[in-house]
């Protein structure tokens, strides 16, 4: 089964108020078994345009682990703080496997 991967881009309108989401999604990504695979202030834009100021992967044991992070009681605490916080673009992108 391929992993499920979470890529959010966060254009930050409030640091303080995105610092309190880091510190309450902690728990949930503790709890999701996420990888946390980068945090990135300045991402290398090759081609075409990029949203936001910090770029977030996540790596899941599946597209159904991300999905379910995503929809736990204990992420959906902590996503209106970034909301609140960030204008976001959040995706869930499902793991390549080359066929055997």
């Amino acid at each position: 089964m391929p992993k499920g991967y979470v890529i959010l881009t966060e254009a930050i309108k409030d640091q303080e108020a995105m610092d309190a989401y880091s510190r309450a999604s902690a728990r949930a990504l503790i709890d999701g078994r996420a990888k946390v695979l980068s945090v990135d202030t300045r991402p290398e834009v090759l081609e075409g345009g990029w949203h936001g100021d910090r770029t977030v992967v996540l790596e899941f044991e599946s597209v159904e682990a991300a999905r379910a992070w995503y929809e736990s009681d204990a992420y959906g605490e902590a996503r209106p703080l970034r909301l609140a916080a960030a204008d976001s673009n959040v995706v869930i992108l499902s793991g390549f496997e080359f066929p055997s």
